[in-house]
């Protein structure tokens, strides 16, 4: 791509590029900071790499156009492809298994399956909360980690109809905790450095290859139990893939596709979910007026009802439930970007010859800031911004947490309403109080999460005006001693 004319950060180090002020750690962060400073497209060079990012929505609205562009797999997405392989996120344009396993997975996407989760949704989402009434008036409990419990063991039932027994655990599932340092280790391979650190760069090496084999190996237990039970039935994704060929070239999933296509959902199918929660609690916790509306909308919902069995209908009807989602989702889109190469030869916004296959990345969180659309104080959280006036007026390309295209997220419906549910009912249970000396702090291990944040939790009586965050008696002794501390 010929990136004349395209803004880049000052004070470029020589062979290193442009890595004063930034971290390997927080990328995204970084990206998000340099793209308020340097405008709508900007790029930034490390060592012999250069790579063009794009925030404003006019160029996003280009870039979204499935006849000029189409999805590339690159940097963080290309190295995930050691356990993704050419599973549905990190297959490339061309590989067939893409096609084949999406025409496949379809139905398990329909309205007729998302009400069969429905329940199990529920069922998973009690155990949350007999978990949560277990700390009542004690310790603070860590929400990023108790949501990603939550959501592992919802993908894992209705997905694969596997119990990860994520509640019975004082630790992550083994599963997790090889995923997280996959995950880490793929992000940091971006930022390697020549010579330095070989002997540490071997070491980790080694760890992610076990990791691999870790995750290979429980993906292959739940695939042995399947077959080993005699379920010929196609009532979810594994069904499907197990039992079902495409509708038009009777063409199956080879077992290797299975075990890239179950480690994509199990990984994409609640790590970006418990985020999505993660951040929304955190923003209602500290934005009272929003959490009182919240709470108001459950309340009329389902009233004083102590134990409330929400209809799939129901949930449907949490309007301002889901305004709180999306707008968390705006501020922190747990997956922050992807990326989009050119079919052929191009100009881009009329200005940035691309040739064919070029490509740069959508960093969302910068496209969901672009003040052009978003209004002159685009940080700020507003749930109202999604209110269907509002929403209407914005062009379908402002706002894309689950990707673009054809290649966008299979399992937006699925998230979305799991997430809606888990919400409304913690909203209708309880009083949410964090630290009103916590600070937000963003982990990114290619998806993003709030790092160290705690919630006190109290019982509420449906229907009462909630307690004020942060009232005295909160402390952070109770924390557990793996909960972050600190600020970055």
């Amino acid at each position: 791509m010929d990136t004349t004319g395209i803004p880049h950060p000052p004070r470029r180090v020589p062979l290193l590029g442009d890595v004063r002020g930034v971290s390997p750690r927080t990328p995204v962060q970084d990206a998000i900071r340099l793209g308020h400073d340097l405008g709508p497209i900007f790029r930034r060079k490390f060592l012999r790499r250069e790579i063009v990012f794009v925030t404003g929505a006019e160029l996003v609205g280009e870039l979204a156009d499935e006849s000029r562009f189409a999805k590339h797999v690159g940097l963080g997405v290309e190295n995930l492809r050691m356990i993704g392989g050419d599973g549905l996120f990190t297959a490339y344009n061309w590989e067939p298994n893409w096609r084949r396993a999406h025409d496949i997975l379809q139905p398990a996407f329909s309205l007729a399956a998302m009400r069969d989760y429905h329940q199990t949704m529920l069922d998973v989402a009690r155990e949350l909360i007999g978990c949560w009434d277990a700390r009542v008036g004690g310790a603070p409990v860590d929400v990023a980690a108790d949501m990603t419990r939550m959501t592992l063991e919802t993908i894992g039932r209705t997905g694969f109809g596997y119990e990860f027994g994520s509640f019975q655990r004082d630790e992550p599932h083994p599963f997790v905790a090889a995923m997280v340092r996959v995950l880490r280790y793929a992000q940091q391979l971006n930022f390697r450095l020549p010579v330095i650190g070989r002997l540490r760069e071997r070491e980790a090496a080694r760890q992610n290859a076990i990791d691999v084999e870790s995750m290979n190996a429980v993906v292959d237990e739940v695939v042995a139990a399947r077959r080993a039970s005699g379920d010929t039935s196609t009532r979810d994704l594994l069904g499907l893939m197990l039992n079902q060929v495409h509708p038009d070239t009777g063409e199956a999933l080879d077992p290797v596709n299975i075990r890239r296509q179950v480690i994509t959902f199990l990984v994409a199918g609640h790590e970006t979910t418990s985020g999505a929660l993660s951040f929304a609690l955190y923003y209602l916790a500290n934005h009272p007026e929003v959490l009182a509306r919240a709470q108001a909308e459950v309340d009329e919902m389902w009233g004083d009802v102590a134990d409330p069995e929400p209809t799939f209908k129901e949930v449907t009807k949490l309007r301002y439930v889901r305004r709180v989602l999306d707008e968390a989702l705006r501020l922190w889109p747990t997956a922050p970007g992807f990326s989009r190469e050119a079919r052929e030869d191009t100009v881009l916004g009329g200005r940035y010859p691309m040739r064919r296959g070029d490509w740069v990345i959508v960093l969302i969180p910068g496209l969901h800031r672009d003040p052009a659309v978003w209004g002159p104080d685009p940080d700020a959280f507003d749930p109202d911004r999604f209110a269907p006036g509002r929403a209407r007026q914005r062009p379908a390309h402002a706002y894309k947490p689950f990707g673009t295209g054809e290649r966008a997220c299979i399992g937006r419906q699925f998230a979305v309403h799991e997430a809606t549910l888990v919400l409304g009912l913690l909203l209708h249970r309880y009083h949410l109080r964090s630290d009103p000396a916590y600070r937000l702090r963003v982990a990114e291990l290619l998806t993003l999460k709030p790092e160290g944040f705690a919630l006190r939790l109290e019982r509420r009586r449906p229907a009462a005006h909630p307690v004020g965050i942060g009232s005295p008696g909160w402390s952070t002794k109770a924390l557990s001693s793996n909960t972050p501390h600190g600020s970055r």
